[in-house]
């Protein structure tokens, strides 16, 4: 199969190259196009044989769920069985945008695009390409990551195309991508709340408009003996093809710790990264030192996480080690996928006595 990629900016939108892409996952097909925040593999959410296609693209487990991307409010009734009160109040607060709501699935979603639940996650995206797209392919467009199972999530279409070359109809390359983490998936079909995956929406935000919103204990903790609530997050994800371990600690001696480390694995012959911030980007004595962003402004960090992780591939890097973040707001998020590209492999230094 011969990949397209078609180039789609917000300002300048081909209504003739997106209703070809739209036509392709009318026809079965499968197109990864642009999101806020990262780029999603699509196929069409209502046709069971899509969904196979894209767990089989992926190489992804058929039992983790996949999101139904909507672009009106309209669009969400006859996917689900009832709205209640929390969905209306979100969907007022935040969509478009980045936040997925588990609601009860109706008969017309096929249990292939859930996972074989009887519930179904729909976000509204905000990206101006993202709607205009899922309007051209009938409205309902089913569409995880557009990455290899277990790999980083891509934000710039060139690693859409690195991952998915061969295996899917179309890319539509819009850019680089500005949020850089997946959607918040808040659980609505339970008495309270609960996020089961952190992202941009935080549970600060969330709580405003709900109140009370719990968080399923898995997110942070890699040694909870509960499975996680959302079967995708029981996966390795976002992983680096070499190991990883995060550093966590006063900031002198992180970066003393991992310099000792560095210099024993240069000792070995091994090629070393860092994914630092820019406060200490300077400090680290490794191959190659990817800046994150500011701690001041850890949405810079969110935005280049999976471009950078995906950077230390390109360079062949063998050993990284990353700082570590605050898990208060959008730093939750930022950590969560941090610890699931390291497998959980933290090194918490303890402070001087």
């Amino acid at each position: 199969m011969r990949t397209e990629v078609i180039k789609q900016e917000c300002s300048c939108m081909n209504e003739e190259e997106l209703k070809r892409a739209g036509a392709v996952i009318r026809n079965g097909g499968l197109v990864a196009f642009p999101t806020e925040t990262v780029y999603g593999l699509g196929g069409d959410a209502l046709n069971p044989e899509s969904s196979k296609k894209i767990y089989a693209a992926k190489g992804r487990p058929s039992d983790n769920p996949l999101i139904v991307h909507i672009c009106c409010m309209e669009d969400l009734e006859p996917l689900v069985s009832e709205i209640p009160e929390a969905a209306v109040k979100l969907a007022e607060a935040f969509w478009p945008g980045p936040l997925t709501m588990v609601l009860p699935k109706s008969q017309l979603v096929p249990k292939e695009t859930t996972g074989g639940l009887d519930t179904v996650a729909v976000r509204m995206p905000s990206h101006e390409v993202a709607k205009a797209f899922i309007r051209e392919a009938g409205g309902y467009v089913a569409a995880p990551s557009a990455n290899l199972s277990g790999r980083p999530s891509p934000t710039q279409a060139r690693y859409v195309l690195e991952d998915m070359d061969g295996r899917i109809e179309m890319i539509i390359d819009g850019g680089d991508i500005p949020i850089g983490l997946e959607s918040t998936i808040v659980d609505l079909t339970q008495e309270e709340p609960m996020i089961l995956r952190p992202g941009y929406i935080t549970a600060a935000m969330l709580e405003e408009v709900l109140g009370k919103v719990d968080t399923d204990p898995t997110i942070l903790d890699g040694t909870c003996k509960e499975r996680p609530k959302a079967p995708g997050m029981r996966y390795r994800h976002y992983a680096p093809k070499g190991s990883m371990l995060i550093v966590e600690g006063a900031s002198k001696a992180v970066i003393s710790e991992i310099n000792r480390r560095l210099a024993a694995d240069k000792e070995a012959g091994l090629r070393t990264g860092v994914l630092a911030t820019r406060e200490n980007v300077d400090a680290f004595g490794a191959d190659v030192v990817k800046c994150m962003g500011s701690r001041e402004k850890e949405e810079e960090i969110a935005t280049s996480l999976y471009r950078c992780l995906r950077e230390m591939d390109d360079e062949n890097v063998e050993r990284i080690y990353s700082e570590s973040f605050s898990t208060n707001g959008i730093g939750q998020a930022i950590m969560n996928r941090l610890l699931k590209a390291a497998g959980h492999e933290i090194l918490i230094l303890e402070e001087d006595a």
